[in-house]
């Protein structure tokens, strides 16, 4: 694997000053909804789809009022999010040949990396604060990990060689409270145990959300507080209310607070009143923390990537800069190779798409509608960023692990290919012999059952196969890659790479080359 190099950091102490001195620009921002169309959330938690529900049946669509389709009965897969790094690094090899690299590297799920699994997280996890969610300022897992000394000893299934002591945190890198919204009342009222207010910019307050009024003078007299909003964009009665006016603003201008007592004076057109939220987490990320723990962290591979059938991945690639090579202005992508996106602006390939620019941040949305292996790379001048290092692999596991134990697996596929009104549409193989889909029916019922692997948890396989032909127990992501180290060298010293003349020297399993594949 890829490591900071030290001696490379001291010797550049100025271009990280220049560096540091432009964090305050960036726009750094990551996705990770709680709740979308197809994984609704009736309770505005985070807990809520955080788990990976079994698969019984097809998830069943109806179209809502604006014609969108959605889950009617049954949800199948869930929402899960990772955030990724764009910038440099450097690799040692097992020679002493030290590379620079143009790498992605982890920026959320650093203890599930650290030991080897993908970084890959529920919303509940990866909404989460350093060091905990209760935690209003954000530490830093650069300077505050936890991490002990690596500990060797023989190999187990469940016991790594390297140990990373009390370092648990899987959250987003950066994450940070965020002040939603402050805005002034137009007019606030009070009528029997209920306070109407009404304000001209959106808050984006919900049922349950809390807010706080604050004012100066006797404007607000008897109002200052926090309260809880029992209903958002209200309805004034018919008979009107005294002493406020129906403005008639839409929402989420308007709401109700429930009152501790009655007898408050109303105000009319309080201008010197405002109403906020408290801080919520809604993407806002501190790029000190970005900037701390991003710098020269590109790994080969880059992060794991791992999401099951039906889910919904908000993967958030962040350029963060080169600080080897301040003069270039390299942008950066995720392009996921051989995979159906939900968007060609998800693609990755800057003609249909974006690319970002040092500084920022970029959400890329998928589907995930059909297992199998994959791997995602940069798609900016592939040749050379691929080359340097900018590549990793995706897994989308099948809904077969999801059925569950002593379930007949050709029954099950059944279901899933069923030819009635109730299928899974984006994966289903009708006909049957379609030799092109990952699910064709077997062609016979073999009675094989969903079971437990030899380690005891449910049984994992490649495909939808109905009959267990393709059932694994242990899984290491395996990754040949190849660079040529003249080639590295003359993109960290401010020449134009030959590619004419690139030939790999090295060939890497895993990010490591010989002595160190071998035990």
């Amino acid at each position: 694997m890829s490591r900071r190099f030290a001696g490379a950091v001291l010797s550049l102490a100025v271009l990280i000053v220049i560096s540091a001195s432009s964090a305050t620009a960036q726009s750094f921002r990551v996705q990770c909804p709680t709740s979308t169309i197809t994984h609704p959330d009736t309770t505005k938690t985070q807990l809520v789809n955080s788990t990976e529900p079994a698969y019984t049946v097809p998830t069943t669509l109806t179209a809502n009022a604006s014609g969108y389709l959605v889950p009617s009965a049954n949800v199948n897969g869930a929402i899960k999010c990772q955030q990724v790094s764009g910038g440099d690094g450097y690799s040692t090899m097992a020679d002493g040949t030290q590379t620079f690299m143009f790498a992605f590297g982890p920026l959320s799920g650093l203890s599930d990396i650290a030991k080897g699994q993908p970084g890959t997280e529920f919303p509940s996890t990866f909404n989460t604060l350093y060091p905990s969610a209760s935690n209003l300022l954000p530490g830093d897992p650069a300077t505050t990990d936890g991490i002990v000394a690596n500990t060797w000893g023989p190999w187990s299934p469940t016991t790594p060689l390297n140990s990373t002591g009390g370092f648990t945190f899987n959250g987003a890198v950066g994450l940070a409270p965020d002040i939603a919204n402050l805005v002034s009342i137009y007019d606030i009222a009070e009528s029997g145990t209920t306070i109407y207010v009404q304000t001209n910019t959106p808050l984006g307050v919900t049922n349950g959300s809390t807010v706080k009024i604050a004012g100066t003078g006797l404007a607000p007299a008897g109002y200052d507080g926090t309260y809880t909003v029992s209903a958002a964009s209200f309805v004034f009665p018919a008979a009107g209310v005294a002493g406020v006016t129906n403005y008639r603003f839409p929402a989420p201008d308007n709401f109700t607070l429930v009152a501790t007592s009655t007898g408050l004076p109303d105000v009319n057109e309080s201008q010197t009143a405002t109403v906020s939220t408290p801080p919520v987490i809604d993407g806002h990320v501190d790029p000190r923390q970005i900037m701390d723990v991003g710098v020269m962290n590109g790994n080969i591979p880059a992060p794991l990537v791992a999401i099951d059938e039906d889910d919904e991945l908000f993967l958030t690639l962040t350029n963060v800069g080169m600080i080897m090579r301040p003069d270039l202005f390299e942008q950066h992508t995720i392009h996921f190779h051989g995979y159906p996106n939900a968007s060609a602006v998800y693609d990755g390939v800057p003609d249909a798409s974006v690319a970002i620019n040092i500084g920022g941040s970029f959400t890329y949305y998928y589907l995930a509608p059909d297992a199998g292996t994959y791997f995602w790379h940069c798609h900016i001048t592939p040749p050379e960023h691929l080359q340097m290092g900018m590549v990793g692999q995706l897994y989308v596991r099948p809904r077969q692990n999801r059925v569950a134990s002593g379930t007949n697996l050709f029954s099950a596929l059944q279901q899933q290919n069923a030819l009635g009104t109730v299928r899974d549409l984006r994966t289903a193989c009708i006909p049957a012999a379609d030799i092109l889909c990952s699910a064709t029916m077997p062609p016979i019922d073999t009675g094989a059952v969903q079971g437990n692997d030899k380690l005891g948890a449910s049984q994992k396989y490649t495909y939808n196969d109905g009959d267990g032909s393709t059932a694994y127990d242990v899984e290491y992501p395996l990754q040949i890659h190849g660079f040529d180290p003249n080639f590295h060298f003359v993109g960290m010293t401010f020449n134009p790479e030959a590619f004419a003349d690139m030939k790999d020297k090295y060939f890497l399993l895993n990010g490591r080359s010989y002595p160190d594949t071998v035990t």
